[in-house]
């Protein structure tokens, strides 16, 4: 098929989902880079969907794969296997002693649900807290957690889902007396607000300890637990979403780490499959034995799959093995020095945030005025991928200029050398032209 049949074909067949698909056709990956029907190689710095942490076509995950889909690829519901088994007490290994208990399903959506649900039947409160722009997934109860896009047009979101201020730190209107941000202010004011809204009936908090969709904002160290404790307080589950930034993503096994904080549920799910479809819910056996007496149900037709099981084993044993989470932590340094560069060089790169290899820059039209530069996004993506890089700009409203930057953790040096240089020299040219 040559191209213009193919995106004739894309165009008169596909369903749209979402933005504009990138203007390449992809015949491969490995390591690194996707190539194209012409063969040119293009650095991936999102891998993949922000998933493939050991990069393409792993020589580890692809012996996995094919062992599994000759041998164990997938059972009947009610049966289990020694992968699904293996993982869930390999998890269980990398976690405090209170989370013991693992779901394995498939998304992060899905393993969200999963979540959502088990906080309910567990509280008997129906209540979800979420940030105002944070992502969860696209089923029903992930969906409606959901804030930052996709509310309009479905009808009512499921009943109960209240928001708390996003953590924003370039943005946030909350000020100490010397500019610096507010963050307890704005959360106990955030809990204030939650407070007055609520029912009487809180069943939990959802957050990212990163928001990536949300245009890469992390909440200062701290925030965390003290969430947590207002969590507490008013009888809330904490629910963890590290679909993005767990497994050695930002340079902790996983994020919520740095602030010594453990989730009553954690959800995993993108890194934890390097690229193909594992999710996972972790839990207490408190929660899990309350949660089963009282009948809970997720019988759905890939939960304790064994092949991605499979996967995901290959997934821990490869980043224990290589060292990758150390090695998220020194080069996401490299990153944030390289990107801080940027920002001291160019007018209109107003904010470096995020660490290990999940950070992002967000362009303005000045520092002064911090007003969003959406259309100096799109033409550095652009440049970008002229010159073999891939970037990936938030694609929701009002976030056009914020770039996702989370190559996979077996990038090489040379590698993360050349796609900041290639970055450097997309942001040169539209910047110093722009008007």
């Amino acid at each position: 098929m040559n191209a213009e049949q193919f995106w004739q074909d894309a165009d008169r067949h596909l369903v749209r989902y979402g933005g504009a698909f990138v203007p390449r056709i992809i015949t491969r990956a490995t390591g690194s880079y996707v190539y194209d029907d012409a063969g040119t190689a293009i650095l991936d710095f999102t891998s993949g969907q922000m998933s493939a942490v050991l990069g393409h076509a792993h020589p580890d995950i692809v012996a996995t794969v094919s062992t599994a889909a000759s041998t164990l690829d997938h059972l009947y519901t009610g049966m289990l296997s020694v992968p699904v088994v293996e993982l869930a007490r390999r998890l269980a290994e990398t976690l405090p002693a209170s989370l013991s208990r693992v779901l394995v399903l498939s998304t992060g959506a899905e393993s969200n649900e999963a979540a959502i649900k088990m906080a309910k039947l567990y509280t008997g409160k129906y209540e979800i807290v979420s940030f105002d722009r944070s992502w969860h997934g696209m089923t029903s109860g992930a969906a409606s957690a959901t804030f930052s896009a996709g509310r309009r047009g479905y009808g009512p979101p499921m009943p109960g889902n209240l928001t708390l201020p996003t953590p924003n730190a370039y943005r946030s209107p909350f000020r100490h007396p010397d500019g610096s941000y507010d963050w307890m202010s704005e959360l106990d004011y955030g809990f204030g607000i939650v407070d007055a809204q609520s029912s009487g009936s809180l069943a939990a908090c959802l957050v990212e300890p990163i928001l990536s969709s949300g245009g890469i904002i992390e909440p200062p160290q701290g925030y965390l637990k003290r969430l947590k404790e207002l969590c507490d307080e008013r009888g809330m589950l904490l629910i963890v979403d590290e679909a993005q930034t767990g497994i050695g993503r930002t340079g902790l096994m996983y994020a919520h780490q740095r602030d010594g904080v453990v989730p009553d549920l954690l959800t995993l799910s993108k890194t934890l499959g390097a690229g193909l479809p594992v999710a996972a819910v972790v839990t207490s056996e408190e929660i899990e034995t309350v949660c089963h007496e009282r009948g809970f149900l997720f019988f759905t037709t890939h939960v304790s799959d064994p092949l991605v099981a499979a996967v995901a084993l290959t997934v821990l044993a490869v980043v224990e093995r290589d060292g990758l989470v150390d090695r998220a932590d020194v080069l996401g340094r490299r990153l944030s020095a390289s990107l801080h560069g940027m920002r001291e060089r160019y007018e209109q790169v107003g904010d470096v945030r995020g660490r290990g290899l999940l950070q992002g820059i967000e362009l303005v039209v000045d520092k002064a005025g911090k007003q969003p530069a959406e259309g100096l996004g799109a033409q550095v993506t652009a440049a970008c991928l002229e010159r073999g890089l891939h970037m990936n700009i938030v694609q929701l409203p009002g976030m056009g200029g914020i770039f996702r930057i989370a190559p996979p953790l077996t990038v090489t040096d040379a590698e993360l050398a050349e796609g900041l240089d290639i970055l450097d020299d997309a942001l040169s040219e539209v910047l110093t032209t722009a008007p």
